[in-house]
């Protein structure tokens, strides 16, 4: 077999579907062993939309996704991708073309040294110069992807080497070992807990699918703890439950963390308590937390790094809780006061009230709209800016839903990853929604959408603006705009340009009408929505800024 022909058969042995791309001469041989394979190979319209599916597919399966993308300039417009897999902490292979041995090191046609260029984002960066070795480093790439605190790991394949003739040797997964707690570990907390009159957990997207909700809802309700979602896990908790205590991140208001800051236990779970997920490193605050800090994760880098931590467990927080959760605890009428403060605020804080602007339509009211009307099971998507805030706000989801989004603040992974929610599960209903920035980042990939099938619902707000960078810039330069102004196409003409149903919502329209039009529609759809500037978001409107 040739290297090429070797790469194939390892993506085979580890289980991957598919692979994301933008073809490119440097991998030829590649493309060539792909022709007939069991991997399908979705071709994409640009490198950033290719890692972007391969981070989403990621998220939903919790196996390493793979994209593919050719030298130079190929490479670079993929490591968005990488720096998210990173941030986000999910298991991503970018198999990157390079120019061919003879030229490595002579500045040639688009040569980059990966080692540099990732060396800071990448768990790790394999340049493979003996096609011999190319079984061996799939194999270690896998397992360095999914090992401990996932994320990306890049390797490098020169375009010469990928013919090199080698053994029909191919190495199977290599295990991934997980750390397990002890029966001490449940003591130590179980202690503490029992302690505690106000306790907190924070959970991370370690609970994210059925077995890990279930556990976290099992041990909340056993132990009578409020569940706080940290950034981007709204998923993971029942957000209708009177044990739910909001989603932790950007945008949460002063009253909520005066609230979430009475805590006198903090329980980190399933996340790596990074600076969303702590409100800036408020909650608890480093380095010394003003609450006793229990921090659980399935490696052990994060714990203690920032934060003074009395109890650091490293260990699967699923399987934890799950043992935590056995037996219910009887708790002081101090913790029910806590649970009913919290939930009050929650109730209150997730009930939408429209701003009534007079400038265009309240996305806020599309977004109410979309989620009364949505399928219980639909994946939500969001890019990154205002727009998911009325999501992480309003939208109540459960475990039943999945949330899609980067911890890393991405702008455009929203189409991409919807398209790759459609092929990963075509079952379940993929929706996204994206600003007038986002969706000209990466919104050619509806292409691809449609070429293989998938059918995301995309809702488009269209206000003329950077919206989350005109509220940074109201907040400390109030009344002078500069650089966050928008000129826009028309989105209903651009989107049934490809083929999808489009269509418009403007100020006076029956919004559930609309919306449901798009949603029952069986194929992809864009809802266009003539969207106010002046509701700029969930939290905030213009005027309110700028008096």
């Amino acid at each position: 077999m040739r290297a090429a022909d070797v790469i194939v058969k390892s993506l085979e042995a580890h289980g991957v579907s598919r692979v994301y791309c933008v073809p490119g001469e440097s991998y030829l041989a590649l493309l060539d062993a792909l022709y007939g394979s069991t991997v399908e190979v979705i071709v994409c319209r640009h490198e950033s939309g290719a890692g972007f599916m391969a981070v989403a597919e990621a998220k939903l399966t919790g196996k390493p996704a793979v994209f593919m993308v050719s030298r130079g300039p190929g490479a670079t417009n993929g490591s968005i991708a990488v720096h998210v897999a990173e941030q986000d902490a999910v298991p991503v292979i970018a198999l990157i073309g390079q120019v061919s041995r003879a030229e490595r090191g002579r500045g040639a046609f688009q040569e980059v040294d990966y080692g540099h260029f990732f060396g800071s984002i990448a768990k790790g960066v394999f340049e493979v110069s003996d096609g011999a070795k190319m079984a061996e480093t799939c194999a270690r790439a896998f397992h360095l992807a999914a090992e401990g605190t996932a994320g990306p790991v890049v390797i490098s394949l020169p375009e010469d080497m990928l013919s090199d003739e080698v053994g029909d040797f191919v190495a199977g997964a290599f295990p991934v070992v997980r750390p397990h707690h002890g029966a001490n570990d449940v003591t130590r907390i179980q202690t503490l807990i029992d302690k505690s009159e106000r306790p907190l957990v924070i959970a991370g997207s370690g609970f994210r699918g059925r077995k890990g909700a279930a556990a976290l809802a099992r041990f909340a309700e056993a132990q009578r703890i409020p569940v706080g979602a940290a950034w981007k896990a709204q998923d993971v908790f029942d957000n209708g439950s009177p044990l739910y205590a909001g989603h932790i991140g950007f945008g949460s208001p002063a009253r909520h963390r005066e609230i979430l800051g009475e805590a006198d236990l903090i329980i980190a779970a399933g996340t790596r308590l990074g600076d969303v997920a702590s409100l800036n490193y408020t909650l608890p605050s480093a380095p010394e937390p003003a609450q006793t800090l229990v921090h659980i994760y399935h490696d052990g880098a994060p714990i203690g790094r920032v934060f003074r931590t009395d109890c650091g467990v490293i260990a699967d927080a699923v399987t934890l809780f799950e043992e935590l959760g056995t037996h219910p605890r009887v708790v002081s009428s101090g913790r029910e006061a806590w649970i009913s403060s919290i939930g009050g605020f929650i109730g209150e804080f997730q009930k939408f009230r429209s701003a009534d602007p007079a400038d265009g339509v309240d996305f806020g009211a599309v977004v109410m709209a979309v989620a009364r009307l949505a399928p219980a099971n639909a994946t939500i998507v969001t890019d990154a800016g205002n727009i998911s805030t009325w999501v992480h706000r309003h939208w109540c989801m459960t475990p039943s839903n999945v949330l899609l989004g980067a911890v890393a603040g991405s702008m455009g992974i929203g189409v991409p990853a919807a398209v790759a929610a459609g092929l990963v599960e075509p079952q379940r209903m993929a929706i996204v929604l994206v600003g007038d920035g986002g969706i000209l980042m990466t919104g050619q990939e509806l292409a691809t959408a449609l070429q293989y099938g998938a059918k995301p619902k995309i809702v488009i707000s269209d206000n003329g603006s950077y919206g989350t960078i005109r509220t940074h810039q109201e907040k400390h330069y109030p009344h002078r705009v500069s650089g966050t102004d928008l000129v826009n196409p028309d989105f209903t003409l651009w989107a049934r340009s490809f083929g999808a149903l489009a269509v418009t919502i403007a100020p006076g329209d029956d919004i559930d009408a609309k919306i449901a039009e798009a949603l029952v529609h069986d194929g992809a759809a864009v809802i266009h929505v003539k969207s106010s500037r002046e509701a700029l978001s969930a939290f905030t409107t213009l005027n309110a800024l700028t008096k």
